[in-house]
């Protein structure tokens, strides 16, 4: 396996990784020659969906879809150049600014149009996407962004025979939700208030101070809940329920971010009780293990001839994509489960059932 990316400022990997200071020198130095040999493509960066950011190392180009030919200049290259037989792009770019799909979201034909009257409601992860999909290289969305859900983007998978999947890296706050979620529901546990806060002092955390987009996070975020407590289901126990997301900028503490969750809940005979969660993780370190994975499974769907969303990868993401009117799972136990079965399917195993019915036949 090989890799390249295209990044805002020109640094080398080694010199990337340096300044972020996730790794400490005894795992980063045995790899320093290999990652000072990785240097970034010039990026596609129009400043006004991620504000916060002042970048360096742009392409320039005509317009979106001169860009988007660029980029697709850039995989070919890259292909060709490595010698390798597949690829995949995964967005691990950061956060951008809202922005809802419009007409120009409606087909490919609008989409293209859109490309060439540089539509303001196309933003840099979408030209990148839009990229990936015509030079069939499956795409998998990290970021909150409207990216690849939309239905331009789901007709073109689809006719080139190209695997979706997004969005947003499930990783700290919410991974927890998905965990703790699942139990209250499945013990008819009320709840009244989940309040969840976040202090962050990475690029992350810097791009997010900016309102709009905080905006986008904050609608990923706070869909998971309501997904998986179905409150018009059980209104008595989720009806009333107040969930507050919070992410505070505080440069000191880098890429070790900090969650602390308030959980108000309540019992039988509607007795209250609290939780309370302070979860101190990594933010990098969290997130790595999942882009490996979607990696090797992105390009096992490929090889699979499995095109468009693949809603059997909701489990490493916060906002799952769906099929258009599907509901969209967040208990991690379930995706989990459908993960596996998936696996099983395309091996032409058995799905697991954990009946327990033959054991005591």
């Amino acid at each position: 396996m090989t890799r390249l990316g295209w990044d805002i400022f020109p640094d080398s990997a080694y010199e990337a990784a340096k300044h972020a200071a996730v790794l400490e020198d005894r795992h980063l130095e045995p790899v320093r020659k290999e990652l000072e040999r990785i240097h970034p493509m010039k990026a596609v960066f129009y400043p006004e969906y991620v504000r916060r950011l002042h970048g360096t190392h742009l392409k320039t180009g005509s317009n979106k879809a001169d860009l988007v030919e660029q980029v697709r200049d850039d995989i070919r290259t890259f292909i060709k150049r490595r010698e390798c037989s597949r690829a995949v792009s995964i967005w691990c770019g950061s956060t951008e600014t809202y922005v809802a799909p419009t007409a120009v979201h409606a087909s490919i034909n609008s989409f293209e149009q859109g490309l060439k009257n540089d539509d303001s409601a196309i933003t840099n992860s979408q030209i990148y996407a839009w990229a990936s999909l015509k030079e069939r290289v499956p795409f998998a969305n990290g970021a909150p962004n409207l990216t690849v859900d939309f239905p331009a983007a789901w007709e073109l998978a689809r006719k080139f025979e190209v695997p979706l999947a997004g969005k947003d890296f499930k990783t700290g706050q919410t991974l927890m939700k998905t965990v703790l979620a699942p139990g209250f529901k499945a013990r008819m546990l009320g709840l009244r208030g989940w309040f969840s806060t976040n202090i962050l002092g990475n690029r992350d955390g810097e791009v997010l101070d900016d309102p709009e987009s905080f905006r986008s996070k904050e609608i990923s975020k706070l869909g998971v809940l309501e997904h998986i407590l179905q409150p018009s289901l059980y209104p008595q126990l989720y009806g009333n329920l107040t969930h507050k997301v919070c992410i505070e900028y505080y440069p000191p503490r880098g890429d070790a971010k900090e969650g602390w969750d308030n959980i108000d809940l309540f019992g039988w005979l509607g007795y209250p009780m609290q939780l309370k969660l302070n979860f101190l993780c990594r933010d990098s370190i969290l997130a790595a293990p999942v882009v490996l994975d979607l990696a090797l499974l992105m390009d096992l769907a490929q090889r699979a001839s499995l095109k468009g969303i693949q809603e059997w990868l909701s489990f490493y993401f916060k906002s799952p994509m769906t099929a258009e009117g599907l509901y969209p799972e967040h208990d991690l136990f379930i995706q989990l489960m459908k993960l596996k079965n998936t696996l099983r399917w395309m091996m032409g195993e058995e799905s697991i059932t954990h009946l327990g019915h033959e054991y005591y036949d």
